[in-house]
Formats: C-alpha cells, structure tokens, sequence
C-alpha cells in the first residue's frame, strides 16, 4: 500500500486537506488516528463519516507489518524480523542515539559480493506504506530521531517508493531532513531527483573502490558510473544540501585495503564536502571475505587523516545480532552456504588487486 492510497481513502470519506494532514501526522508518529489537540475528542476536528473509518484504516495499516521476532544485541541495538501483509519478510535494525535502518526491497539486484542481502536477486519492492509501518514498529519500542534506508535493497532501484516515505517522514513524522540518510550505490536517478524534492535527505554513497573495473567485480550491477563522475555528481548534491556526502567504504582483507586504494580516495575527495566512513567487514557465515587486522585498519585511518580526508571507522552495530551492514537477508527465506563459484571469485578478486598493485 502506497502512502497516495492512503491518502486516497481518507479524501473518499470526504475529509478535507486539514483532516487528512492530521490523520497522517498521527500515524507517521505513531500515535492514534484520531490523536489531535490536547483535552480535545475527535469529535470536535474529525467529520464523523472519517471518524466510522478509522477502525478499519486503524486494522489496514496495522497488517502492513508486524515483528515476527526481535534479536537484541549487546550494544543496544536490535534486529527485528518484520513480516508483511502477503509473508514476505525484510529486517529492520534498531540503532543507538534513536536511529533505525529500514528496509527499501525484498532482497536485491546490485548483487554486492560482500552482502547477504542479493544473494536471492530480487524479490520485490517494498511500498511507501511498507517503509512507514517499519518506523512505526521502530518508534513503538523506542524514540526515533534518524530513519537510514540502508537495509535490504537499493533505494534508488524502489526511487518513488522511497522519496514518499521520506517526504511524509520529513514533513508529518517530524524528523529532520538530515536525518534522512539515503543509500546508494549510485544511479543518475538519484541526482536527477533528490535536488528536486522538497525533503532533501543525506546522501550516502556506497563507493568501495576508487578503480572502475574492481568496483565493478564487487557490485556487479549496479550503474557504470565512474568513480571520479560519482563524487562530482555527489558533490554538487552536498553543496545544494549544505550536508556532507557519507561515502562508505567496505574494508576487505586482500580486496580493497591497500595504500593504493586510499591514495585513490585522497585523489577523489581532497577538498570535497564529504565524510569517508570505513566499515569493517562484516563477517558471515556464507562468505569466504576477512576484515583487515585492526592494526591494519587504524593505520589507513591515519594515512587518510595525514591526507587531510575526514574518515571514520564505522563498526557496524548488532553484529552479533547478523544486524550490521551486509548482514540482512529475508531469514525465512533461509541462508545457503558460499558456493565454489564465489569462492573462485574470490580468488579472482585477491589476484586481480595483487597484480594492480
């Protein structure tokens, strides 16, 4: 169910734009429908014919989704299992400092190499209604101030569903736009309308690679676009925004973690509007990648910062919920082991680096 739909519903009871508005807002923060101003009954600012509806939109948006089971982890996160209304299941992580990631598709088709969640292709998208009800299962454990779409999927592959989640969360549920963090591999599409909207939520930029062709091996579909092209398009979001771009970068032993690579960086974000977040690899039991030591690690947090890029190491939260990045997957679905083809590779990758190098 889209959040249009909704909207569509309430107009049909012949609500006007001020009870529509509030019905929203009620919803998009969790509270009851007919919740408006304090010591006031519903009565008094809802038309009846909106009020009679209301139970039966109360039990439509509530089979939108529900926890199907909660995983907390040691460091006050928590990995819920979300199932919606036709079975299918995502996951959505409850994160420190009043955040959520949520969930944007059923799998996914950039099919990143290091990531459990495409390893199932796509399954299918995930509504603006669908988006919504993960927040308000979020807010209904616990108070949320930052909504990431950096769960299952890639935004900018589900872009309408997900731009009206984010304009109804940034407008009626009362988060602000910078807590709005977009995650993209990187499409034009993105560029093309994020400037345009009125909420204009972060950017995060999956980059991973400053060379084209290894880039290529570790998200094997997502959109060509040079490196070099990528940052200046995000580039000229930053500045429109006034918000850093938050480029994230998976650290994989042997793949990606060479001085090389981060010279790479230091050529691509010197004087940019930007944040690099190095993410720790995430280790699985499906996959054959390691992090870096974390001797390693800290060094190319120094030489990064002895460059005078902005970085910070990003220890994902609920890793030993399976909640951290690379980690999610639609767990009925069940998990298969690597098989040889990855592990090959694999092999492919680590060689084709070494020769680089």
């Amino acid at each position: 169910m889209r959040i249009e739909t909704i909207r569509q519903a309430l107009f049909a009871t012949g609500a006007k734009d001020c009870h529509v508005d509030r019905v929203m807002r009620a919803w998009a923060q969790g509270k009851p429908l007919d919740s408006g101003p304090r010591n006031h009954p519903p009565e008094t600012f809802l038309p009846l014919a909106l009020r009679h509806a209301l139970p039966g939109l109360h039990d439509e948006l509530s089979a939108l989704a529900r926890v199907r089971s909660e995983h907390p982890g040691e460091d006050g996160s928590s990995r819920l299992l979300v199932e919606l209304a036709d079975g299918q299941t995502v996951e959505s992580v409850l994160l420190p400092r009043d955040g959520l990631c949520i969930s944007t598709q059923i799998g996914c088709a950039v099919g990143c190499t290091f990531c459990m969640t495409g390893r199932d292709g796509l399954l299918r998208q995930v509504s603006s209604g669908e988006m919504v009800a993960q927040v308000i299962i979020g807010r209904a454990r616990r108070k949320v101030t930052r909504v990431v779409f950096m769960g299952m999927g890639e935004p900018s592959h589900n872009i309408e569903n997900v731009l009206e989640a984010i304009d109804l969360l940034g407008t009626a549920g009362g988060i602000g736009h910078k807590n709005l963090v977009f995650s993209t591999v990187g499409d034009l599409r993105v560029f093309e309308r994020l400037p345009k909207e009125t909420v204009k939520p972060a950017l995060a930029i999956s980059l991973h690679s400053t060379r084209a062709e290894l880039r290529a091996e570790l998200l094997p579909k997502a959109s060509r676009i040079a490196p070099v092209e990528l940052v200046e398009l995000a580039e000229h979001y930053a500045r429109t925004t006034s918000y850093p771009i938050q480029y994230q970068w998976t650290l994989i032993d042997g793949i990606n973690d060479s001085i090389e690579e981060m010279d790479g960086i230091v050529r691509l974000l010197t004087g940019k509007y930007a944040i690099m977040n190095l993410i720790p690899y995430n280790a699985t039991a499906a996959l054959s990648y390691q992090r870096p030591p974390v001797e390693r690690i800290t060094e190319l947090t120094r030489y990064l910062h002895a460059k005078g890029i902005r970085t910070t190491v990003r220890n994902s939260v609920g890793q030993d919920v399976d909640g951290g990045c690379g980690q999610l997957r639609a767990r009925s679905q069940g998990a298969t082991e690597a098989s040889g083809a990855q592990k090959i590779s694999l092999k492919r990758l680590k060689n084709a680096t070494q020769s680089a190098g």
